[in-house]
């Protein structure tokens, strides 16, 4: 294996003027990351407590296993698009650990205009679901919502990817024998009633949770008769009458014991399909990493420098070190997990594009999962001397990365302009996750304004899963390849190369 040395402070002159704006990118993001974790108003928030009610992430947090690790997805979606909704779009959404398992948890938070469903808030559902699908992770909804918010209908209702498509991918990965299980826990509206009748298992708390199409308030509208939420769609009646829900709590606390033996009951683990490799930490700090990553118009540093800092032992063994050097390929282990990684080391020339679809091809046939780092400002010109079959070896390498069978985790570490952010793990090309660091930029066009191109406004449209701060992408790509390694291998096949 080959060892880095890593230099860059001595020799680049730019590392502090990197540090200094990459501080205030983590000041901001986590900013919105406070805003996030807050939820609703502190009067809503008083309010949902006074009912005797646990808090959103309370829940999450008393549902997972003592000190087990959660990857949020979508945290940041939504954010400003929607006037009095914090970043997440009134819901929560990511991977934990329960009773050993790893689960994709979806929770409404109520705190926030009552869990009312925006356009963003389906996007964000969806994406987690197709995250937990592709996983075969089984989901826990933790249900308290008012259905759609009916001003965005058009972007809840008709389409593919919206509130149908959810109550679709409940029902497919069920057949599938994905669990679904649900947790009433207060009020749910329309929308937010199918969701726990399309589940497996049901979960809903006496004298809190409760289910109905139409709301008692909508009842008296319709037809001036006046009914109680209890008898209308309240635990006693879907436990006792109609048969929907299955177990019933006496508060949040007890549903969620009652969710945790569910889960307890599911049967074996899969089991993980690598060989963990002992872990050990890279031989420099990855702290170094703002210093070293692009921001803005400034540059990022050589990807070797941002391998010594991310990999284990900062040991990288290299493919074809001398040929195509725009792309850089090699094997490494990031906390004991082989991974091949892919990273930007400027624009993509014909040579760079042939050696990283080689080098997928390798992965593929000895699943291995890729890393791409992403950090490049788009295709050689063909114009350029020795460019003329950019086009033909930029489509292998299309083909290669879109059709090889393995786990996929892209790290837009600097800049992704063009097809290039396609050709390297962009979103169409459905890598098992997509994360951004802070300073990271993605667009069409290199030129892209910062309020388009920014990493905070792909976290708010869900265009990346993830903000990733640069010292946590270790823990976070361990997290992601042991949820991917438990799923069996998969045969790679490619479509036709181009010669």
């Amino acid at each position: 294996m080959t060892t880095h040395a890593a230099s860059t402070r001595t020799r680049d002159s730019r590392v502090d003027q990197r540090q200094d704006a990459y501080q205030g990118l983590l000041a901001t993001l986590r900013a919105r990351h406070d805003e996030a974790l807050a939820g609703g108003s502190e009067k809503a928030r008083k309010l949902h407590l006074s009912r005797g009610q646990l808090l959103p992430r309370e829940r999450v947090r008393a549902l997972l296993d003592p000190g087990s690790p959660f990857f949020e997805i979508g945290q940041l979606a939504g954010a400003d698009l929607y006037d009095g909704v914090p970043p997440g779009a009134t819901m929560i959404t990511g991977v934990g650990k329960v009773c050993g398992r790893w689960c994709m948890l979806l929770v409404n938070d109520a705190t926030v205009k009552g869990g009312t469903m925006f356009g963003m808030t389906t996007k964000r559902h969806t994406r987690a679901q197709l995250f937990a699908w592709h996983h075969r992770l089984p989901c826990i909804t933790m249900v308290q919502s008012g259905g759609g918010f009916l001003p965005d209908l058009a972007n809840i209702f008709p389409d593919e990817g919206q509130a149908g498509s959810i109550m679709y991918n409940q029902v497919k990965m069920s057949a599938e024998g994905i669990a679904q299980i649900a947790l009433v826990h207060g009020p749910s509206t329309a929308g937010g009633a199918y969701i726990p009748a399309l589940c497996d298992e049901v979960v809903i708390i006496r004298n809190q949770g409760a289910m109905f199409l139409g709301s008692p308030q909508l009842v008296f509208a319709a037809t001036g008769e006046v009914i109680d939420v209890e008898p209308l769609g309240g635990a006693e009646m879907h436990s006792r009458v109609s048969g929907v829900t299955d177990h019933m709590a006496e508060n949040d606390e007890d549903a969620l014991a009652i969710t945790r033996r569910i889960v307890d009951h599911l049967g074996e683990p899969p089991r993980l399909r690598w060989t963990r490799a002992e872990p050990k930490p890279p031989l420099h700090d990855p702290q170094e990493l703002t210093g070293l990553a692009g921001v803005g118009v400034i540059e990022g540093a050589g990807c070797h420098d941002i391998l010594a800092r991310l990999v284990d032992g900062s040991q990288f063994q290299e493919f074809k070190q001398l040929h195509g050097e725009t792309l850089v390929c090699g094997f490494a282990h990031i906390e004991g997990y082989e991974v091949g990684i892919v990273a930007g080391h400027g624009e993509l020339t014909a040579q760079a594009c042939a050696k990283a679809a080689h080098f997928v091809q390798l992965c593929g046939q000895r699943d291995i999962p890729l890393v791409f780092l992403v950090d490049s400002p788009g295709f050689a010109d063909s114009g350029q001397a020795g460019q003329a079959t950019v086009g033909r070896h930029g489509a292998k390498l299309l083909n290669a990365v879109a059709n090889a069978e393995v786990p996929k985790f892209t790290v837009i570490t600097g800049r992704a302009h063009g097809a290039a952010y396609h050709a390297l793990g962009g979103r169409a090309l459905k890598p098992n996750a997509l994360l951004m660091w802070p300073g990271a930029r993605a667009s069409a066009q290199l030129d892209a304004p910062d309020d388009e191109a920014g990493a905070m406004n792909w976290a708010r449209h869900l265009w990346c899963d993830a903000i990733v701060e640069p010292e946590q992408t270790r823990a976070v790509l361990a997290q992601l390849l042991d949820i991917a390694g438990r799923l069996p291998a998969r045969p790679t096949t490619y479509g036709a190369f181009r010669m």
